[in-house]
């Protein structure tokens, strides 16, 4: 026997005593964990969904109601099948009072009912209260942060419309601590274990032929994982989105074992944007191309398809020296008009105002023009260096840089400067020291009350490509991990941006226009 063989027998023999010993022990650590599980207990149709005839057991049902035709009940169960208390407190989602969310794809949720046991009868208050069951779109339900004991659970019957019995019904969140997991019975009110005991032993004699047989094919290389795609892409646009772009870049080669060769090279969102409308769908193009843009594209670029990937915020940064820490909107109107020239006309030092600005293809000062300057453009550059005037024509000196970290640093030394920037790139420990953050019309910039707060410099991070990528291209993979992957949207929010595929994201992203 060669050194292969033996190789490939010992680990045969590790793999098999290793089956033996696993769902024994991850039997005993789940049940020391806390576990949320949920079933679907009954999903049947009760329309007749078309032609009616004597052989539908279920005519008569809904027959004057055609638009119920199609109806279903689905009933789930969710119960605490751990050995330790959830409480309300352990529902990972601090954006919301929601603990769970129910999805229904391709049907319509038309009405919705609990029912309890009654030794769990008091969890009724946290569905006749605030918040309560909240239907959060057609086929989406959200659950309220439900304390369970172990053992207790709750049930939902829900009619639906559209689709068909059986469909797929999901069921999401997270626990601190703990797993929210799908349970699978023979019989409705089965009681796990994570292990049944026919399973226990039946895991026992597979490990032991394998054992026996001891033939791992070990030398394979592993595939890659199933939402990974191969080959190159480039991400380019928002110098304001690139250091989210860079570690989305370096996750995702990560999670797809090094496989695809991404590279970033971000000049602007409109230069982005630009020339992806002008180069993308035309011959050469040896990577796939997606840019990042703080803003929609131009309408005229009509080939582009584009993803809503976050919202973004921004904010106004003055040097220390002006120690005003709030401004008006319509006197950060005036300043970018060249009408207020000292920022003694506004409460400030002696100081001349010195306007330091992004170049044209930034869309962190489209954002600035279209969400505080009422759609006006800022007036031309008049210096070079943001110290001299090179040009007589404007009444106060600007200066125009290529980056947000241009932008920070000169901030930072000017006397009299005002910029604006990323948030995060512009908070601590990120932004140099030298200058500082001003509200707007003492409106702070929050993610966390980003729903009710009135700030108004923020604006969605758009992702576009030249028409829509293949379900099986790089670009549409990487897309998805980076909207609706957790890691992705974990990356995005870490970066100081809301991920429009958080619930909270998907209000916000969709309001604004």
């Amino acid at each position: 026997m060669g050194w292969l063989e033996i190789s490939l027998t010992a680990a045969g023999l590790l793999l098999g005593a290793v089956s033996i010993v696993t769902p024994f022990v991850a039997d005993r650590r789940a049940r020391r964990s806390r576990r949320i599980g949920f079933r679907k207990q009954m999903d049947i149709a009760i329309g007749h969904n078309g032609q009616v005839s004597a052989d539908d057991p279920r005519l008569g049902l809904f027959n004057d109601l055609p638009a119920m035709r199609d109806a279903t009940l689905v009933l789930l169960r969710i119960e605490n099948d751990g050995s330790r208390h959830v409480e309300e407190s352990d529902y990972i989602d601090p954006s919301t009072q929601y603990g769970l969310t129910a999805e229904f794809p391709g049907r319509r949720i038309e009405a919705q009912d609990v029912t309890l046991p009654d030794e769990h009868a008091n969890l009724m208050g946290y569905f006749d209260d605030q918040p309560g069951l909240l239907v959060a779109g057609p086929s989406t339900l959200r659950i309220p942060r439900v304390p369970l004991k172990p053992g207790a659970h709750y049930k939902i019957l829900v009619l639906l419309t559209g689709g068909r019995e059986g469909d797929r019904v999901t069921v999401t969140g997270d626990l601190k601590d703990g797993t929210l997991h799908e349970n699978h019975s023979l019989t409705p009110d089965e009681k796990p274990p994570v292990f049944s005991k026919h399973a226990r032993w039946t895991t026992v004699v597979l490990g032991l032929a394998l054992i026996a047989s001891a033939t791992l094919p070990l030398a394979l290389p592993p595939p890659l994982p199933r939402d990974c795609e191969s080959g190159s892409l480039r991400l380019t646009g928002s110098t304001a989105f690139a250091p989210v772009m860079t570690e989305l870049a370096q996750k995702y080669r990560d999670h797809c074992g090094g496989e695809p060769e991404i590279t970033v090279a971000a000049h602007g969102s409109r230069t982005g944007v630009r020339e992806l409308a002008l180069t993308g769908g035309g011959p050469g193009q040896d990577a796939a191309v997606v840019a990042f843009s703080d803003g929609p594209r131009p309408a005229s670029y009509n080939r582009l398809a584009e993803s809503r990937v976050a919202v973004s915020l921004f904010t106004l940064v003055v040097h220390d020296d002006i120690r005003l820490t709030d401004l008006s909107v319509a006197d950060v109107r005036r300043l970018y008009r060249g009408e207020i020239r000292n920022w003694s006309r506004i409460g400030g030092p002696d100081l001349p105002v010195v306007l330091v600005s992004r170049t044209s293809g930034s869309g962190t000062r489209s954002a600035l023009s279209a969400r505080v300057l009422g759609g006006a453009d800022e007036p031309p550059a008049s210096s070079d260096d943001c110290v001299s005037r090179t040009g007589r024509g404007t009444p106060v000196l600007r200066c125009e840089l290529d980056s947000t970290e241009q932008v920070l640093d000169t901030v930072a030394r000017t006397p009299g400067a005002v910029g604006y920037s990323e948030l995060r790139a512009a908070s601590p420990p990120e932004a140099p020291r030298g200058l500082h953050r001003v509200t707007l019309d003492g409106h702070a910039p929050d993610l966390d009350r980003l729903e009710s707060s009135g700030y108004p410099y923020r604006e969605i991070e758009y992702a576009y490509t030249y028409g829509r990528p293949p379900a099986d291209s790089l670009a549409s993979s990487f897309l998805a991990y980076a909207v609706d992957n957790g890691t992705g949207k974990g990356v995005v929010a870490t970066h100081g941006h809301l991920p429009c595929g958080t619930p909270v994201g998907l209000r916000v992203c969709g309001a604004i226009d």
